[in-house]
């Protein structure tokens, strides 16, 4: 078959995008309204569910479909709720994208002081909380001949020198593993590992004046900062019939901060 543009187009599809809500500017936004802009149906999970509404109801203001749904990503109860009202609103499950994270709140505490309760909530959520959305719509997923999942990892991994990055280079490997073992069902599963990118969130963590970013413009190969919307084309191709012969892989987006032969 010739390649045609129309293989980005997820016409018919139900995407859920976790962490969708949250801080104002946000990468969860920008994939939500993406995949909503390719004719998917959105729903957006966030534990703002204020947040998630207002997501949603921009999306139908534009003329897309979409729900905005309360989820705790570390709750096993709470995901399959999530996956529930896809299922209701929507009819199933095509597409995870597992974007929540916490990030901004758990600072830059060196590996050796970090109190055990902090590990553990970063691994709740940054890890565990992947795995329980994966588990709570691979079922839907089996039921529609196949699926696409996308976790959200970050350049931040590449090596990892905070909890923050040990929590990303975890996820990982847990996407290659449902890489390897959902792979004959059409499930693929890969990860996008962003750079530095100019949300609210991103903003806080490294203001303009920040001595990092002054470092990372020193060493990335091209812009040492992005935005959201730049990490969308990335999605795209991950979650269409573009993609689907590429599966247990990290995509960088960072304009070459990591870069791999």
């Amino acid at each position: 078959m010739d390649f045609s543009i129309d293989q980005f187009r997820l016409d018919g599809k139900v995407a859920i995008v976790t962490g969708g809500g949250g801080r104002g500017n946000s990468i969860g936004r920008a994939y939500a309204v993406g995949l909503a802009n390719a004719g998917a149906s959105v729903v957006v999970a966030d534990l703002n569910e204020d947040g998630a509404k207002a997501i949603a109801a921009e999306i139908t203001a534009a003329g897309g479909r979409a729900i905005g749904v309360k989820v705790d990503v570390a709750d096993r109860a709470s995901t399959l709720s999530m996956a529930q009202a896809a299922q209701a609103s929507f009819g199933g499950v095509d597409i995870l994208v597992n974007n929540a994270a916490l990030m901004v709140e758990l600072g830059y505490e060196p590996v050796e002081n970090v109190p055990l309760d902090a590990w553990n909530k970063m691994l709740d959520v940054n890890l565990t909380g992947a795995l329980l959305c994966s588990q709570a719509v691979i079922p839907m997923m089996r039921t529609r001949g196949g699926g696409r999942i996308v976790n959200q990892s970050s350049g931040g991994a590449f090596p990892a020198t905070s909890i923050y990055g040990v929590g990303k280079i975890a996820l990982v490997g847990l996407t290659t593993a449902l890489a390897k073992q959902l792979g004959k069902e059409g499930i693929t599963c890969n990860a996008i590992a962003p750079g530095s990118v100019s949300t609210d969130a991103g903003n806080m963590l490294l203001p303009d004046d920040s001595p990092f970013l002054q470092y990372l413009d020193s060493v990335v190969a091209g812009r040492a900062r992005g935005t959201p919307d730049e990490l969308v084309g990335a999605l795209m191709l991950l979650c269409s019939s573009a993609g689907a012969w590429i599966t247990g892989q990290t995509l960088h987006v960072d304009g070459g901060w990591v870069i791999r032969p």
